[in-house]
């Protein structure tokens, strides 16, 4: 188990440096980067200032800036130095976890993502654990009753509920329980309320939770199709085995087959995915969920920093996220072995 694992973490770092590479390449190519977007504001407040003072103004019109301050501009922001040095110092830092520091914000990569996760972990958290625990328990009863009145009318809600997205979920459930149109039930916006501080215990928890309704709904119930249907999916096909058929006609009940020998073989598939399922609704933020609802989390901080050219949390960002997905693969390949010893690391590396 160790070589395996120290082979895998070591496979991981020209993984994480060909991820960096591709995207340190892209952004070279992309118009309207930090320094171009500086210099407009720069000109565009020369321009007022120069109507204001009726061209008294240093601003040189249709010249634009000098070059020593253009000069000036792309050390600030470190393009003065050549690609292949820039993208080795960047390297350098990320292997001491110094994601550099945001172009706009003025802070550091890593306190802008630890700001943000109460959010994410908020919306992840509780989607994971709904999804889950739902989704496992409706599937095994949709396997039992295959084809019944049952399993046609939950397939239908679900597969509804896939078909909606989140964010148009989201605004309808404003509109009718957020004070729009109908009923002022929950709250508009935000994780907490104003006087959150000033709240008890319970009744902090209370106002959370109270917050996270909406939002959590929105966000779970497109999810409950592909987890239900998969547990059902992998729960038909041990049924259908010849073990299960051995089982019955020894006299075995049917919740004792199911549980005590189609359940272990029918988990494995789903149970392998939690590491990676878990780290992925964790650490992805909805942009579309957390902009309907007024929360401040990693998508929303993702997509702006795309907008802004803010390449420090662009690139800081997806170097951790990265690092997390590969560590979750590798733990997803463990619990295939550590759930069913019939599996080697040799088929599990093939």
């Amino acid at each position: 188990m160790l070589a395996y694992i120290l082979k895998r973490l070591a496979l991981m770092v020209p993984t994480l440096v060909g991820i960096l590479l591709v995207s340190f390449v892209v952004i070279q190519f992309v118009p309207g980067g930090p320094v171009e977007q500086l210099i407009s504001e720069l000109q565009n407040r020369g321009a007022a200032g120069e109507a204001a003072s009726g061209g008294g103004s240093l601003y040189r019109g249709a010249a634009g800036l000098d070059a020593a301050r253009l000069a000036e501009i792309r050390a600030l922001y470190g393009f003065d130095k050549p690609a292949h040095e820039r993208f080795l110092d960047l390297l350098s830092r990320y292997l001491r976890f110094d994601l550099g520091e945001s172009y706009f914000h003025h802070r550091s990569v890593l306190g802008l993502v630890a700001d943000k996760l109460p959010v994410s972990i908020s919306l992840g958290a509780w989607t994971f654990l709904i999804v889950y625990l739902t989704c496992i328990p409706l599937g095994i009863a949709k396997a039992v009753r295959d084809g019944s009145t049952f399993d046609v009318a939950t397939s239908t809600v679900i597969l509804v509920g896939y078909a909606i997205p989140g964010f148009l979920l989201g605004l309808a459930l404003l509109v009718l329980f957020g004070g729009g149109s109908f009923w002022s039930l929950f709250p508009l916006r935000g994780l907490v309320s104003d006087n959150w501080a000033e709240l008890d215990l319970l009744g902090k928890v209370c106002d959370y939770l109270w917050h996270m309704v909406l939002p959590v709904t929105a966000s779970t119930v497109g999810g409950f199709a592909v987890m239900t249907l998969l547990t059902k999916a992998s729960f038909l096909e041990e049924i259908r085995k010849q073990y299960v058929l051995t089982a019955r006609a020894k006299g075995l009940g049917e919740r004792a087959v199911l549980y005590r020998h189609v359940f272990r073989n029918a988990m494995i598939p789903l149970v392998t995915g939690f590491p990676a399922a878990f780290i992925g609704i964790f650490f992805t933020g909805s942009l579309l969920i957390e902009t309907t609802f007024s929360l401040d989390g990693l998508g929303l901080l993702s997509y702006q920093s795309v907008l802004r050219r803010d390449y420090p949390v662009v690139l800081g960002t997806l170097y951790l996220y990265t690092l997390l997905g590969l560590l979750a693969k590798l733990a997803s390949d463990l619990s295939y072995v550590l759930i069913d010893p019939r599996i080697g690391f040799e088929a599990v590396d093939r």
